[in-house]
């Protein structure tokens, strides 16, 4: 498994450095001042700041950056399994382990290599790990007329009727088969967040809203109005692999700014 951080440009900085708690991470900065921050911790992205240092990501205040705990914020990896979704622990095991990077990296194609940086983490599992891995102002387009699976009420299948998706109480639901891009249209900041996903069929969209927010230790009573998840995944049709094949899963965010 691998994964590979944001892109900028060829001679950027790559720096890794630990953080206070002794965990390293690797930070990408492009010339014109944009950077990425991954942590070792999870494989998991922490930042992304534009030119301008305006943070992309959100990240609770409250976040435990500590393992054995995920970190709450930035882009995660749920692996192997979404949520409570197989026999392991909430969202698996990879966003609790602390991956390496990857000193042979698979070379980028020349099309895709011009005015990019990257980094290649690698999880390798240990004999545990082989003993127990199974087999407001925000609205969502892409996702209409889709199915999906409705956690706050068993896991009931429904069909999406809106044109888009906006917010005004706890959502947590996975949409079934989507198309390979997701808008998410940022009304108040007058930004876009576009979502690229490869290999990843289904859309989990999850905001805690108010009562849940209060009830999570590692998250402030009031950061449900700046948050959102949207997360591309592979959910009601398991990846399962025979020994020897290889399965790719690419989520690439982009974000496109308004007057």
């Amino acid at each position: 498994m691998n994964h590979s951080g944001p892109a900028s440009d060829q001679k950027v900085a790559v720096e890794v450095a630990k953080d206070k708690n002794g965990i390293d991470h690797v930070v990408l900065r492009n010339p014109r001042g944009g950077s990425v921050k991954v942590s070792l911790h999870g494989g998991q992205v922490l930042s992304w700041r534009t030119e301008r240092g305006e943070e992309l990501l959100f990240t609770s205040s409250k976040a435990i950056f500590k393992p054995p705990h995920a970190v709450r914020g930035g882009i995660p990896i749920c692996f192997p399994q979404f949520g409570n979704r197989g026999s392991l622990e909430q969202h698996g095991f990879a966003r609790n382990k602390i991956w390496v990077v990857d000193d042979n990296p698979p070379l980028l194609q020349p099309s895709n290599s011009h005015g990019k940086s990257y980094v290649d983490l690698l999880l390798k599992p240990s004999e545990e790990d082989l003993k127990i891995w199974p087999h407001s102002e925000v609205r969502i387009e892409g996702l209409e007329t889709l199915d999906y699976l409705d956690n706050l009420c068993q896991r009931e299948r429904f069909t999406e009727q809106g044109d888009s998706l906006t917010f005004e109480s706890e959502i947590d639901r996975v949409y079934l088969s989507s198309s390979d891009m997701i808008a998410v249209f940022d009304h108040e900041r007058k930004r876009t967040f576009v979502i690229h996903k490869e290999g990843l069929p289904d859309v989990v969209v999850w905001n805690p809203w108010e009562r849940k927010s209060k009830s999570m230790a590692d998250f402030g009573d009031e950061e449900y109005k700046q948050m959102l998840c949207v997360d591309g995944a592979a959910i009601e049709k398991p990846i399962t692999l025979k020994p020897g094949e290889e399965w790719t899963g690419r989520l690439e965010l982009s974000v496109l700014h308004s007057s």
